[in-house]
Order: structure tokens, then C-alpha cells, then sequence
């Protein structure tokens, strides 16, 4: 597997090194009554003859499967070249489902989430035998994942179903905003200094006292009082992060302590939408938060009027470049009378059903060892870059030093379309393990140019002082069986359409909170008991 000489670190070589006893044997083909030769564990190419299989995933329509870079140079390495079935996103679920019920399926699913391959098809169908248990042959073919799963055993309960098996492999995060459930809260930078706030607020009282300021000392300084102290579209994005202050971190069933709680029904959950009702009553939230869509919202943010908003990074809302952003400053985690720890949701890291094997296919041990590259550093780059030559390719900058730049004929001023046409890791779930991007692994412009990891290393520092100390995970990745999905199915619907109404009338005034208890025994008769049961059994078998 010799590629170019760069800095990005061998550790798919290194592990083949030492799992190489591993390899080299025939393996006993599938029902198709072929044998498939391979290469050696770890290695390239995957077979020691070129051979053909199926792949079957969404297509986000920006270039053909057969066409990207990527599929074409690892269809080089690996000696395994696919033929491609890639309905658009929109209806990827539904032509899925239909392959499955026609028995037309590829011999692997790429690029599925557990929206369109979901844990109760996947549990179904394993059990049947149409998808393959992969629990085995990682341990014995893949030793990229195997890895990464012995470091965090919490990967292989996540991704193990309740009879025991694996059917599916995950895209892991790892990098730098790896922690993130969502798009945090950012404070615009240039409103903390008109009013010279030199620390931000950690109580609820604290905060409340800073955006009065937002609202009534013309911040924007543009002799107005057009300012919108705290925004949002439908509390959606905001809501986990002001619900901390008050010790929950997801408004539904969460994990506290090994006990699981419905939120919804709690007295710190009261003392949350008492709090966004007093922010709201004073015109300190958006009074347009319920109706306004998310260009509206950027939109306002754009013209100067926004203190607090959530976005992935702050320049989606602002238009700033990255240099000014790092003035913005992301929400420091709150404290109140009922929580005086400071807590915030954190992410699981990862996402299933993103790779499955199908009965079908003639070496599931070729496609497994084939998907490993992904989960080394080396390979993850290459699936999210594309192979030199395509998006991007070394030259040597005035010291001497070889860097990478963009290639050419590549739009540098959309480089993210120009990706969209190499590799199929773009708007969709993909199998593989997101790496932190160091200073050699940067695509520049010009070889001359210094790269510049200023914004990346503030998002990191923010994240590290203001989300990982605090993260918690509300709910742990796992699998309800599926009775247990039966069980809830209706009752989640319900629940969650009713708490999604009540929440907004409590926040906005035209639901008084004299009839909190009225709301409370409403959910109670929706069978929430049972509900929360459901879910406590769930996680009573993941916790063992």
C-alpha cells in the first residue's frame, strides 16, 4: 500500500504489521459458491484478484458513485471495484425498504443512518439472516475498529443488539467539536465589548442581568432599541444548553444517576420554562422564536441585532470572517438555585447503521477489511479529502517543505462543492473515524501560505473550557428489542407532540404555569410510567 510520502501517520500499516498472522487464507465463500483469495490483514490490496461487488447507498446528487475519486482509487488499492446503486437522499429510505422487500439487495449498504436503515430493521433483518453478524469478523479482519473499540468499550455495547450481535458499523467522532450534541450558544464579541463585559455570566441571575443589558444599552450602537437579546427557532437548538442551568440535559427520557426520568414532569423541568416565560414576558427572548425559520433568524444575525444565538460556529449567523469570530465567545455553562453544578448535554461521539453486509455478498471479510481504512488516520483522511491529485495534492512551499495545496482546476472560493464530487463523505453518514486535522494535514491555497489553525484552535480552546468539563450524555446509543420498540412507539409520538405544544404556551404566557399540575397529570395518563419502565429496562441491560 505505498502512497505518497506525507506526514499523516501509518496506523493501518502498523496494525496490519502486527495482525498479518491473520491474513493470507482462503475464505469459505457465501451462498454465490465462490471463493475470494484475500491479501494480508491490514494490508493492500484487500484480495490477491481483482473481484466485483454491489454497494448500495443515498446519492446526495452531486456527482456519481462510479465517478468519485475515492470509490475509483480504492477500487485500485484494494482490488475490489463496486458497481453502485445511489437513490437520491430523499428517497433513499423508501428504495431501501423496497430492496429489502424484493430481495434485491447489494452486497453492502454504505452510507445509511439509523433513519433509513433503523435498529428495528436492523434487528429484524439480522435475525433472519439477511444481514450478516459482524462481531466476529471485526475482531479477526478489521483491525483499524477493533482498536478503536478496545481504547472505548462503550462502542461495541452501543453498536451490539440485543441478541448478541452486530450487524452494522459506526461513524465515530473524534475531533475537535467531537463533544457537541449540536451547535452551541455563541455571545457576539463586538456587544460584549460596547458594554465592557469582561466575564461571562455562570448563574442564572448573571445571565438574565446580561441580556437586560443587551436590550436596553444599545449594544449595536446604532441609537436604536432594535436589539434581540437571546434567539432561537423553536428553543430546538437553545434548549439543551439553558436547560443545564436547571441539571437536565434533554428535555425527554434522561439518565441521572442509573435512574432514567422523564423530564418533562419534573420540578427542575418547571423551573426551566419559568425561567424562558420570565425571559420572554420581558422581551429578552425573541418574540419571534415560534415562528421565525432559521433564515430569519441568520438574517437578524446578520444585521447586527442578535447578543446570543445558537449555530454550528458563529459565522453562520453573523457573516463575520474567522479572525473577527474569535471574538465571539461561546455560552459559558449557568448554575441556579436548583442546580448549583454546572452540566451540559454532550454527545455520544458517534452515529450507527452507517455499514452493513448483506447476505449476498461473496467475502464479507474482503468488504469488512476494504471499510477498515476508514478508521485509520490515514484512511479517514482519504475519505474525507479524497486521494492526492483530486481536491488536493502536494507542491513545495519556499523552505523546502512539502505541503498540500489545492489541485488545480479546483474552485477554492467553494471548495466544499469541489469535495462533494470526490468523495461520498459529504451531507450523509459515513463508515469511518473522524480524526483532529493537525497543521500538515491542512489543504492550502498557496504553498507559501502559513497555515492558519487560529480559528480551529479557539473552537478547540472554547469547547475545552466551556463543554467538555461539564458534557454529559443524556441517554446512552442503544437498543430497545423489538417488543420494547412496539411498546413505545406510540406513546413517544404523543408524548413528545404534546410536550412540544406545552412547552411553547408555558414559555410565550398563553398557557398559565397555575396549570402546571393539570399538565403534569395529562402526561401521566398518556402512559408515561410505562414509558419511562421501558426505557429503564433498556438501559439496565446496556449499563451490565
Amino acid at each position: 500500500m505505498k502512497m505518497h510520502k506525507s506526514k499523516v501517520l501509518f496506523g493501518l500499516l502498523a496494525c496490519g504489521v502486527l495482525l498479518a498472522a491473520c491474513g493470507g487464507n482462503k475464505d469459505n465463500a457465501n451462498d454465490k459458491g465462490s471463493d475470494v483469495e484475500l491479501g494480508t490483514v491490514g494490508e493492500f490490496p484487500v484480495t490477491k484478484e481483482k473481484i466485483k461487488m454491489t454497494m448500495m447507498g443515498p446519492g446526495t446528487g452531486q456527482a456519481e458513485w462510479k465517478d468519485m475519486p475515492v470509490f475509483q482509487k480504492m477500487a485500485e488499492m484494494s482490488n475490489i471495484e463496486f458497481e453502485f446503486t445511489t437513490p437520491p437522499t430523499a428517497d433513499f429510505s423508501t428504495k431501501l425498504n423496497l430492496a429489502f422487500a424484493g430481495d434485491d439487495l447489494p452486497d453492502v449498504l454504505f452510507g445509511t443512518s439509523s433513519e433509513s436503515l433503523t435498529p428495528a430493521m436492523e434487528m429484524d433483518y439480522g435475525s433472519q439472516g439477511i444481514l450478516v453478524p459482524l462481531e466476529d469478523l471485526i475482531d479477526e479482519n478489521m483491525p483499524n475498529l477493533k482498536k478503536i473499540m478496545d481504547e472505548d468499550p462503550s462502542i461495541r455495547k452501543s453498536i451490539t443488539t440485543p441478541d448478541g450481535h452486530i450487524y452494522s458499523l459506526p461513524m465515530i467522532h473524534r475531533g475537535e467539536t467531537a463533544i457537541w450534541p449540536r451547535g452551541p450558544m455563541w455571545y457576539r464579541g463586538d456587544w460584549l465589548k460596547a458594554l465592557n463585559v469582561t466575564e461571562l455570566p455562570k448563574t442564572t441571575d448573571e445571565f438574565y442581568d446580561l441580556l437586560v443589558r443587551f436590550r436596553d444599552e444599545d449594544p449595536n450602537g446604532n441609537g436604536k432599541k432594535d436589539e434581540i437579546p437571546l434567539t432561537d427557532v423553536k428553543m430546538d437548538s437553545t434548549r439543551p444548553w439553558l436547560m443545564g442551568a436547571f441539571g437536565l440535559t434533554e428535555r425527554g427520557i434522561e439518565e441521572i444517576n442509573g435512574e432514567v426520568v422523564y423530564t418533562p414532569i419534573t420540578e427542575n423541568y418547571k423551573e426551566y420554562v419559568t425561567f424562558m416565560n420570565k425571559l420572554y414576558s420581558e422581551k429578552l427572548l425573541d418574540q419571534e422564536v415560534y415562528g421565525q425559520a432559521d433564515e430569519q433568524k441568520k438574517a437578524k444575525g446578520q444585521n447586527n441585532q442578535i447578543g446570543l444565538f445558537p449555530d454550528w460556529f458563529s459565522i453562520f449567523t453573523t457573516g463575520k470572517n474567522e479572525k473577527d469570530a474569535t471574538d465571539d465567545l461561546m455560552f459559558q455553562p449557568l448554575t441556579s438555585d436548583v442546580s448549583p453544578e454546572a452540566v451540559v448535554p454532550g454527545s455520544t461521539r458517534m452515529a450507527r447503521e452507517t455499514f452493513a453486509i448483506t447476505k449476498n455478498c461473496p467475502s464479507p471479510e474482503a468488504a469488512l477489511r476494504w471499510v477498515d481504512y476508514f478508521y485509520g488516520e490515514e484512511g479517514s483522511y482519504f475519505l474525507s479529502k479524497g486521494p492526492e491529485g483530486a481536491l488536493w495534492e502536494f507542491a513545495e512551499n519556499d523552505k523546502g517543505e512539502e505541503v498540500r495545496v489545492y489541485a488545480e482546476g479546483i474552485d477554492t472560493s467553494n471548495t466544499e462543492e469541489e469535495r462533494s464530487k470526490i468523495t461520498p463523505n459529504y451531507g450523509i453518514t459515513v463508515p469511518t473515524m473522524g480524526y483532529p486535522e493537525t497543521e500538515d494535514m491542512m489543504i492550502l491555497v498557496d504553498p507559501n501560505q502559513e497555515p492558519d489553525r487560529t480559528f480551529i484552535e479557539f473552537i478547540d480552546s472554547e469547547t475545552q473550557a466551556k463543554i467538555t468539563p461539564f458534557a454529559k450524555v443524556p441517554y446512552p446509543l442503544l437498543y430497545l428489542t423489538t417488543e420494547e420498540t412496539e411498546q413505545v412507539r406510540d406513546s413517544e409520538t404523543d408524548l413528545k407532540t404534546y410536550v412540544e405544544q406545552m412547552e411553547a404556551k408555558f414559555i410565550t404566557g398563553v398557557e398559565p404555569l397555575s396549570n402546571w399540575d393539570k399538565y403534569v397529570k395529562t402526561i401521566e395518563s398518556m402512559g408515561v410510567e410505562e414509558y419511562v419502565s421501558v426505557y429503564q429496562t433498556a438501559y439496565d441491560r446496556w449499563a451490565e
